[in-house]
């Protein structure tokens, strides 16, 4: 009888430890927090740990919000280990959590700016996105593309302006970003994949977003001015864009073709950087190849948030093409690799160029005919391998302009 009775309190303590609300699970690490001037050695082997090894790693960040119970999950502020490596959350208990629950309630892993940089830089970036390079391939490729077209015959892309070229598309897309957190910021607070940006999570505040965003305007002037001035007066026309797309989504159900227009402006501005003049056969076949491609990743991307943007009023080609979504890619797809070829034709370019076209059909069919809508993941690979494509063109750029 006495080993049932101290059975029953057994478990009904350890049922009382497990059972913890956020609140006062945030009040005990406070409390763990400020016991760390006088630490005390524990030694405590977490039994999940046998099954799952990386939860003992899992860092939890959190940062006290303008209200008293305000709590958010943040990617900088105080940092604690959750005792044991548990979480509160059921999907922890139940099992390891998917990617895709990962992204439906918005906590992300650690990334190298949090595990390298001052914790007073981490907001800003964040802010540019440095810890996602995508976005700036996206924008480099076309102006790769163009400065190799725009290379003599037999001869190799000039390195020069591949690296000022390369800069800018850092600076320009961080810069876009920073545009687009303080524009929407109101949006982002209502949508799970971008909840936690710096602005829309109070990371950073609206006034520092504009600071942040003078100092890379300032610094993608500089790029600028290295060019001639055909190329300054193209390149700061782009600045339109770069401000109004934003807004496109509130308006239209084509944001996605908006985004084209100001992402592949590069397609343009590579030619006339080298050349000092525009050649519309060339570089307007080109520049049009790159909105259709636009066209196709971004509406794959853009079905990651297609139930958030329902409930929030935000247009997009996602919810525009619904059902008919890949039918339309095919069309942009073929449409893009169309305007490649007319474009190779144009600047003359040897055979290589053509195989490389094929490969990358190959690749965006792939992207296209596989492409899970449903799957926030698996809409975030295929976008992400976009890299890829652009990769393809530019060699087959590079190598058919060299044999020609």
């Amino acid at each position: 009888m006495a080993f049932f009775g101290l059975s029953r309190v057994s478990r009904r303590l350890l049922k009382s430890s497990v059972s913890v609300t956020p609140s006062s699970s945030f009040a005990v690490l406070q409390s763990q927090h400020k016991s760390l001037s006088n630490p005390v050695t524990t030694h405590y082997t977490n039994p999940f740990t046998k099954y799952y090894p990386s939860w003992n790693d899992n860092y939890q960040v959190w940062s006290k919000g303008k209200e008293l119970h305000q709590e958010k999950f943040l990617g900088v502020g105080w940092n604690y280990r959750l005792v044991g490596g548990m979480s509160s959350s059921s999907s922890v208990m139940e099992g390891k959590p998917k990617k895709d629950d990962k992204d439906k309630s918005g906590v992300k892993e650690a990334s190298w700016i949090d595990l390298y940089l001052p914790e007073e830089v981490r907001g800003y970036a964040k802010l540019a996105r440095l810890d996602k390079p995508i976005g700036t391939w996206l924008l480099a490729w076309p102006c790769m593309w163009s400065i190799a077209l725009a290379a003599d015959p037999g001869s190799l892309p000039s390195f020069k302006y591949m690296a000022l070229f390369g800069c800018g598309a850092l600076l320009l897309r961080g810069a876009g970003c920073t545009i687009n957190d303080l524009l929407d910021q109101d949006i982002d607070t209502k949508v799970d994949r971008t909840r936690l940006r710096p602005i829309a999570s109070g990371l950073l505040t609206p006034f520092q977003g504009i600071g942040f965003l003078g100092i890379q305007l300032l610094l993608g002037l500089g790029i600028l001015l290295q060019l001639n001035n055909y190329s300054r007066v193209l390149g700061a026309s782009s600045l339109l864009l770069v401000f109004s797309y934003p807004l496109m989504k509130r308006f239209t159900f084509w944001p996605q073709a908006f985004l084209g227009l100001t992402i592949n402006w590069g397609a343009l501005l590579g030619w006339t950087a080298v050349k000092g003049s525009i050649e519309p056969s060339v570089v307007l076949p080109l520049y049009l190849s790159g909105v259709c491609w636009t066209l196709v990743y971004d509406t794959i991307y853009a079905h990651q948030d297609k139930e958030d943007d329902v409930k929030v009023g935000v247009k997009s080609t996602a919810l525009r093409f619904g059902d008919n979504t890949k039918l339309w890619l095919t069309g942009f797809g073929t449409a893009s690799m169309g305007f490649l070829a007319l474009s190779g034709l144009s600047a003359d370019l040897g055979w290589q160029y053509y195989a490389s076209l094929a490969a990358a059909s190959g690749q965006l069919g792939w992207q296209i005919g596989t492409a899970d809508l449903s799957s926030g993941a698996d809409c975030s690979r295929k976008f992400v391998s976009n890299k890829w494509f652009g990769a393809i063109i530019f060699s087959g750029v590079v190598l058919g302009r060299s044999f020609q």
